[in-house]
């Protein structure tokens, strides 16, 4: 099924050899991360990406910079600066497999 109302970056050549799964998570981690605070963006990210590992749903490094680089293309400067945010709390996420010990 067909969804007119596509964001344009997922039309963009970028990212034409990706499966439309993978555009999907991609498009509702930047759309539902929008405006959230750290906290928030991590309690939102964390459990998206846990879900994504059980079901299979991996990217290749070249699939996630198409699709990054697809967003950014078709974005103002404001929402870069949110893009920004959200991909280095991301990063922060993929790479904390465990909470910290203690909080000081």
């Amino acid at each position: 099924m067909e969804n007119d109302t596509r964001p344009v970056w997922m039309t963009d050549p970028l990212v034409k050899d990706i499966p439309e799964k993978k555009l999907k998570f991609v498009e509702d981690l930047f759309a539902k991360g929008h405006g959230k605070s750290q906290k928030e963006m991590m309690a939102f990210a964390l459990p998206m990406l846990k879900k994504a590992k059980q079901e299979n749903l991996t990217f290749t490094p070249q699939e996630m910079n198409a699709a990054i680089a697809a967003i950014r293309k078709h974005s103002s400067s404001d929402e870069l600066k949110q893009i920004d945010k959200i991909l280095e709390k991301s990063r922060n996420a993929g790479s904390a497999s465990e909470p910290p010990k203690t909080d000081q």
